[in-house]
């Protein structure tokens, strides 16, 4: 096949709206402010939709109710952040992420308890501190690992006892290391080995006796002269 052929056949793919159904066939589109194929907003093209908006994004507000997700998804993007509220409720998931990364922080509780995980994710990411544990409790164990990432230090003890390992593995790298005795025991031999790395030299002796031998090697390389002397005996 010919460059040329290609081309044609590329050509032929991309979705035409029929302008003289349009409402803005008159206005927008004599004044070259949209164009069939490339910048439209009645096509069931993304990319034509996003053109659109992003020409004309004075026309978003219209389509905050349009029967195409794609296009109240693309809507979300362009719309003043005041004009948001009406779509928190939005049926479909791709229109509440978009929601999630650009709303006030003071709506975001509206997300909080989402169905749709991502959405939790990003809202967990922009939470102010004081109201994250909120989601520490969150059924998805990567909601609850950003929540781990974000807490204060001296808030994480909700999670020492998490059941995922990866929410865990962060509150090891995170928590105080005074407070590292409370996981001395953890089920998981990479996080006894961070708290191992962590805790003051002064309270090795809680691990020297672990059943794993990694987890007394890290022991041995910063635990004190007495405590290795009696290990030695």
């Amino acid at each position: 096949m010919s460059l040329g052929t290609q081309d044609e056949v590329i050509a032929d793919l991309t979705p035409l709206a029929d302008c003289s159904l349009c409402g803005y066939q008159k206005t927008l589109l004599a004044a070259g402010a949209c164009k069939p194929g490339d910048c439209c907003v009645v096509a069931d093209s993304g990319r034509q939709i996003d053109r659109f908006f992003h020409a004309n994004p004075g026309y978003a507000a219209d389509y905050i109710h349009d029967g195409f997700w794609e296009r109240r998804a693309i809507v979300a993007r362009y719309l003043p952040t005041s004009r948001l509220q009406p779509l928190l409720a939005d049926p479909d998931e791709a229109v509440r992420r978009v929601l999630a990364y650009r709303v006030p922080l003071e709506w975001l509780a509206d997300l909080r308890d989402d169905p749709d995980r991502e959405v939790r994710i990003t809202v967990a990411d922009r939470l102010p501190e004081q109201d994250l544990e909120l989601m520490a409790g969150d059924p998805d164990y990567l909601v609850r690992a950003y929540v781990a990432k974000r807490l204060p230090a001296g808030r994480l003890f909700r999670l020492l006892a998490d059941p995922d390992n990866q929410v865990r593995r962060t509150v090891a790298e995170r928590i105080s290391p005074v407070s590292l005795g409370l996981m001395v025991n953890d089920a998981d031999t990479g996080i006894r080995r961070i708290v191992a790395r962590r805790m003051d030299a002064d309270d090795l002796a809680l691990m020297s006796k672990d059943s794993d031998w990694t987890v007394r090697y890290e022991v041995a390389l910063r635990a004190p002269a007495a405590l290795l002397q009696q290990r030695s005996e």
